[in-house]
């Protein structure tokens, strides 16, 4: 048995890859035509169809975590990984989706905001604020080096060719085309990518069938013949699921908060109408659900592999299901696998950059730029903004590059904790924000801005001191524990400061 592709595998590896580029290509330049302005390009001119929007949603908002990254922590760890990442933070956040992308569009669409950071600006008539949020987007670049590690093992292993090698061919082509894609192609090629994960999703979810052969019963007895760890609830063996408030407790204020990221809160905006929304949101949550199912591909895993190890040569933990999918799908199969793979990955890598490129290009350089730009509304001055844009994702490529070689040379257990890190410590600060601006009528801008503050250096606190939760076996070293304390301690510093307002402070915005 080895852990690389087979000679036929590789050569129809080599076609089926240069076919799915050819396919994103066109999409791309079609998309790419209806580009006249940097609000095209953040929110397209297209009349999507909710359904396909929806999609697209699900894509984003699943990535190489969901389908790659995060099953390999349910073949270390077991059901207890399962319960955590497979159902209560699903649900939390799918629940969390609901409620607040019709508050969010209200305003987002009023003011006509292009980004999370430009949101938190015009609602709370800061300028500064919105500065902030644009700089701290920057946090996002974990999650984007996260997706393309994760994206680099899949096709390093199908193609026989160097990580290394893949990663910079990678990086090249996605960050090439989003340069000139824009929203227009992203829903687009999220839609074709979503429907792709769907079918992987099933054939993943039904690839480990025969091992329900005695039943529910019998399946949980091969687990626990492995490692009785693996069948129970929490696993102490595991500094992410070693008891329930790391498992249900951090795990549901991490699912509400996690909607607050820009690539996922702000795809309501692209629909044209009030109308669409509950559509969206019935497409876009069948579809979540289905794919956040896919971490149970990691129990089929530790079967396969029970020493979690290949001729002698142990696995590690973001290759683990990128090797399950070479040893145990026929070529023409594990290709259909492999391509949905790579979807769940650009889905979400794309609208990260795409997201980014918009928030420091039109809330960080814009500002900072002043009067140097053209005036507003003139053509000059829009194509000058998608000048810019393109080069600011060039730039975030060739950061990415570096800080992805890195956790591929040397990662704490998973490039999945760097990526948590820095994705949790964004939206612990930017929810309290997000929920005051949208709930309370009269918000005083002093209580977001100590909200968000307090959030980043309790959620950067707890990570690094390795802080422990008092009464739990919970510690700050699990970046979704430090997360859902900073947020919860950031909501009594928000509500403690909006009640000390009046409502007739000066400082209060409605």
């Amino acid at each position: 048995m080895n852990s690389a592709a087979s000679s036929q595998m590789i050569t129809a590896g080599w076609a089926v890859v240069a076919l799915y580029a050819g396919i994103i290509l066109f999409f791309v330049v079609r998309g790419s035509r209806q580009n006249r302005s940097m609000a095209d390009f953040a929110l397209g001119s297209v009349a999507f169809s909710p359904v396909a929007v929806g999609l697209a949603l699900a894509a984003s908002m699943t990535s190489a975590a969901t389908f790659i990254i995060n099953p390999g922590f349910i073949a270390l760890y077991g059901l207890s990984g399962v319960l955590s990442y497979g159902v209560v933070l699903p649900l939390a956040a799918v629940v969390s989706l609901v409620v607040l992308t019709k508050g969010f569009r209200r305003h987002g669409t009023s003011v006509k905001a292009l980004s999370l950071a430009q949101w938190m600006g015009t609602r709370y008539r800061s300028k500064g604020f919105g500065l902030f949020f644009a700089v701290l987007s920057l946090l996002l670049i974990t999650f984007i080096v996260l997706i393309v590690v994760g994206l680099s093992k899949v096709l390093s292993k199908t193609l026989a060719v160097s990580e290394m090698t893949i990663l910079v061919g990678l990086v090249v082509f996605v960050f090439g085309y989003l340069m000139f894609g824009g929203a227009n192609s992203m829903v687009y090629t999220n839609t074709v990518q979503a429907v792709l994960m769907l079918v992987v999703a099933g054939v993943l979810l039904g690839s480990g069938y025969e091992n329900f052969s005695d039943g529910v019963h019998g399946f949980l007895d091969r687990l626990r013949a492995v490692d009785p760890a693996l069948v129970g609830a929490t696993n102490p063996d595991s500094f992410l699921f070693r008891g329930y408030f790391e498992i249900i407790v951090a795990q549901i204020v991490v699912g509400i908060a996690v909607v607050c990221q820009p690539h996922i809160i702000t795809k309501s905006l692209l629909l044209k109408s009030d109308r669409d929304v509950n559509r969206y949101l019935t497409t876009g949550v069948i579809a979540e659900l289905i794919f956040f199912a896919v971490v149970f591909v990691g129990l089929y895993a530790r079967l396969e592999f029970p020493d979690l190890t290949v001729d002698g040569v142990a696995l590690r933990m973001d290759g683990i299901v990128p090797t399950y999918v070479i040893h145990e799908f026929p070529v023409w199969l594990g290709l259909v696998v492999v391509m949905g793979l790579i979807s769940a990955g650009l889905s979400t890598l794309e609208g990260l950059v795409q997201a980014l490129a918009t928030t420091l290009t039109s809330d960080l350089i814009t500002p900072l730029a002043g009067s140097v730009l053209p005036d507003d509304g003139s053509p000059a001055r829009d194509r000058i903004l998608l000048m810019i844009s393109r080069a600011v994702i060039a730039v975030l490529a060739v950061v990415t590059i570096f800080v992805s070689r890195d956790q591929l040379l040397h990662p704490k257990l998973s490039v999945a904790i760097f990526a948590q890190n820095g994705v949790y410590a964004y939206f612990s600060a930017a929810f309290v924000p997000i929920i005051l601006g949208m709930f309370v009528k009269r918000t005083p801008k002093a209580a977001a801005v100590g909200a968000a503050v307090t959030a980043l250096l309790v959620h950067f606190t707890m990570y690094y001191g390795k802080v422990a939760v008092p009464g739990t076996s919970a510690t700050g070293e699990n970046p979704g524990v430090a997360a859902a304390v900073a947020i919860m301690i950031s909501v009594v510093v928000g509500g403690a400061l909006t009640l000390m307002k009046s409502e007739g402070d000066d400082h209060a915005v409605s």
